[in-house]
């Protein structure tokens, strides 16, 4: 059998890659072929499935950056008549955030006569933290009452409370101002007498101390 010409074999050999050729044509570019469009649907739609929309951008609302020097936040006159022999100075807690949380704290004994006084600053992440945290420290407490003009929203409540005899009556006053928590505890009791003093005075007090506390902290650094 006589070989076939050279042009004749190479077309002979060609023949299926042409028709492969051919074939892929069909489904790349003839009418087999899928279109850009559906194609670009298709990728899109995977896209959006993937992709949860983007949230907006929330607004947080906070006044205040860093709590206040809290034993600067209440006058000679007003330790003076809370806490008799007391030094205006006051004294500092430790604490282990001061940027967001910081104490004070005044104490003496005038004859037998005792007082404790506590100021706090705190600040929180938002008016909404804020919010949230008053609520639930009043919640915690019970018997007490709203005080109306001191900050966005205050409340005050007093117990008598009485160990091997001894009584002693405490005064927490609670305030929120933005984002900022401000509380007062005040105390007091009669070491001669065993007594303590009357729940209007330690309210009244307690309230004093806290209206300060408050303009101290609305004059300080903000943030």
């Amino acid at each position: 059998m006589r070989s076939l010409p050279l042009p004749l074999a190479l077309t002979a050999r060609l023949s299926p890659v042409v028709v492969l050729a051919a074939a892929g044509w069909a489904l790349s570019s003839g009418p087999y072929a899928a279109t850009p469009a559906a194609e670009d649907r298709t990728t899109q739609q995977a896209d959006d499935d993937k992709s949860p929309s983007a949230p907006a951008t929330a607004v947080v609302s906070k006044t205040y950056g860093t709590a206040p020097a809290p034993c600067d936040g209440l006058g000679k006159k007003t330790i003076d008549s809370l806490v008799p022999n007391a030094k205006t100075a006051g004294k500092e807690i430790p604490s282990t955030d001061s940027k967001l949380r910081r104490t004070c704290s005044w104490n003496a004994l005038k004859g037998y006569d005792y007082r404790w006084l506590d100021v706090s600053f705190e600040i929180t992440a938002s008016d909404d933290a804020a919010r949230t945290s008053f609520k639930e420290r009043v919640a915690a407490r019970s018997g007490g009452g709203e005080v109306p003009g001191i900050g966005d929203s205050g409340y005050s409540v007093v117990n008598l409370t009485t160990e091997d005899k001894q009584q002693t009556r405490e005064g927490v006053v609670l305030v929120r101002v933005s984002n900022a928590l401000v509380s007062v505890t005040y105390s007091g009791s009669d070491f001669e007498s065993k007594k303590a003093p009357g729940t209007d005075e330690i309210n009244k007090g307690a309230i004093r101390a806290a209206k300060e506390a408050v303009a101290a902290l609305k004059d300080g650094q903000k943030g």
